[in-house]
């Protein structure tokens, strides 16, 4: 019996760390369910949402739940998890050994600072920018504006944690600051800058895994990620919006 929750703790763990760091929902259960089968439990059932994970050993046995109340994007951490779980199918690994290796996945600190993602976050926009067309006296301002609003993002969501809020926020920071720089001289097409400027908050992610969920039969989590989706980019939209409506 301990063995068994055992095997059920190490499932819950790894599709926890995917489901939070951004992993679709039908790979999360095909995860579960091949750690389940490798430790011998055959009849194991999984069920994903984008909110909870549901994991029974079988028909007979009491259900595991877990709410998941946070979620990023974090591709590395999913790739560690299918490394564990492919050592586990194959063999390797232990179900204490999967546990330990899977915590500490959990609470490692893989993400690139901050001070490093806005600078990347400044260098796609400028350069999303040149490749809608925009020329080259744009990229500055673009650059300056897609780093200064994906700091903003990035500021708003440790005070706020509705990353809606936090995306409005920082689209209104890259409108006032696109607009500043063409009022100044520095930039030709507003248009361009804005747009190359925007794409770092751009929820490509979740636009993806909607579609591959719903390609998959996963309707729930397909139509509830396609909903984030849209709310995303409309509070992307809106805050542009906001800023050109007083100019």
């Amino acid at each position: 019996m301990k063995e068994k929750v055992a095997v059920a703790k190490v499932c819950m763990l790894a599709g926890k760390i995917m489901l939070e760091c951004g992993a679709e929902t039908y790979r999360v259960e095909d995860t579960m369910n091949r750690i389940a089968a490798a430790f011998g439990l055959h009849d194991a059932q999984s069920y994903a949402t984008p909110t909870g994970i549901n994991f029974s050993m079988d028909s007979s046995e009491a259900t595991h739940f877990r709410r998941i109340s946070h979620r990023a994007t974090d591709l590395h951490k999913i790739a560690e998890v299918n490394s564990i779980s492919r050592r586990i199918t194959a063999g390797e690994l232990t179900v204490y050994e999967a546990n330990l290796l899977l915590n500490n996945v959990s609470e490692a600190k893989l993400a690139f600072p901050y001070w490093l993602q806005i600078i990347a976050a400044a260098f796609v926009s400028g350069s999303f920018t040149i490749m809608f067309g925009g020329s080259w006296p744009d990229f500055l301002p673009s650059f300056i504006a897609g780093g200064l609003g994906f700091a903003a993002m990035l500021g708003a969501e440790k005070i706020v944690e509705i990353r809606f809020i936090a995306e409005f926020f920082a689209s209104l920071i890259i409108g006032l600051a696109s607009i500043l720089f063409i009022t100044q001289g520095v930039g030709v097409d507003l248009d361009k800058i804005i747009i190359g400027a925007v794409m770092p908050l751009v929820p490509g992610l979740h636009i993806t895994n909607a579609v591959r969920d719903l390609m998959a039969g996963h309707l729930v989590a397909g139509l509830s990620k396609g909903a984030e989706a849209i709310l995303t980019s409309f509070a992307i939209g809106a805050g542009v919006a906001v800023v050109l409506a007083f100019v």
